[in-house]
């Protein structure tokens, strides 16, 4: 968890992705964490979506604003599944709401296997670069944050994240329960979570905003920084 601000600020629980942690959101704690008592829950030791939203809302005070990124998205509506009158507001970024397709099993185990067998290099030279644009997969500083991070992890960690992905409840039901101001945001080029995806979600959503952030993959937060964090100011203010 990020450190405690005093309890008179809001506070904002940031949920993070597949095999991420805190530095996915280094730009939105540089940005808010002065005005916001935020919160970045780990979520290593969890082997289903629904033990990592029990967990979220154990850590979470009774009333908070809810980000989550990519599989920490899902979390997130998981999240307000359960205490919808928890959630002051809600943003979901590069994330999805459908269950497991017919295939995901084979590709995400392989992808395990290849963590156990060769480590968590060479599971980040095969995973890392199809996450964000193409042009910014040369930025040395942008992939040397994310490789760090990776390598911070470990394949018992991506085992148990990939299981909760496979085992994941279906998120569409929730979407039209949602009344709470709703920010969903996507990378124009995000290849695996791609923006029609996210037109779909949003149109669900009574009353949310959706945000295309340009020359932009998997990795928002850290890929379109000034993007996201103008997103979030206007959507922290709704």
């Amino acid at each position: 968890m990020a450190s405690a601000q005093p309890a008179s600020r809001p506070a904002l629980c940031l949920v993070p992705g597949l095999l991420c942690d805190a530095h996915v959101w280094g730009p939105q704690l540089a940005a808010f964490d002065g005005a916001y008592d935020i919160q970045i829950p780990e979520l290593f030791a969890f082997r289903s979506i629904e033990t990592m939203a029990a967990h979220v809302l154990a850590q979470a005070p009774a009333r908070f604003a809810l980000c989550g990124h990519s599989m920490g998205g899902r979390v997130a509506l998981e999240v307000i599944r359960r205490a919808p009158e928890r959630i002051e507001r809600l943003a979901l970024l590069d994330t999805g709401t459908h269950p497991a397709l017919a295939d995901e099993r084979a590709k995400r185990m392989g992808l395990v296997e290849l963590a156990r067998s060769k480590g968590m290099a060479a599971l980040a030279d095969v995973w890392l670069p199809p996450m964000v644009h193409p042009g910014l997969a040369r930025d040395g500083a942008l992939m040397r944050g994310l490789r760090e991070m990776v390598g911070r992890m470990t394949p018992d960690i991506f085992d148990n994240q990939q299981t909760a992905l496979l085992t994941r409840p279906d998120a569409r039901p929730v979407l039209d329960t949602i009344r709470c101001p709703t920010l969903v945001g996507v990378g124009r080029q995000d290849g695996w979570s791609p923006p029609a995806r996210h037109q779909e979600i949003a149109a669900a959503i009574a009353g949310a905003t959706l945000a295309i952030f340009e020359d932009c993959g998997h990795m928002a937060t850290l890929e379109a920084p000034d993007a996201v964090n103008a997103a979030f100011r206007a959507w922290l203010a709704a």
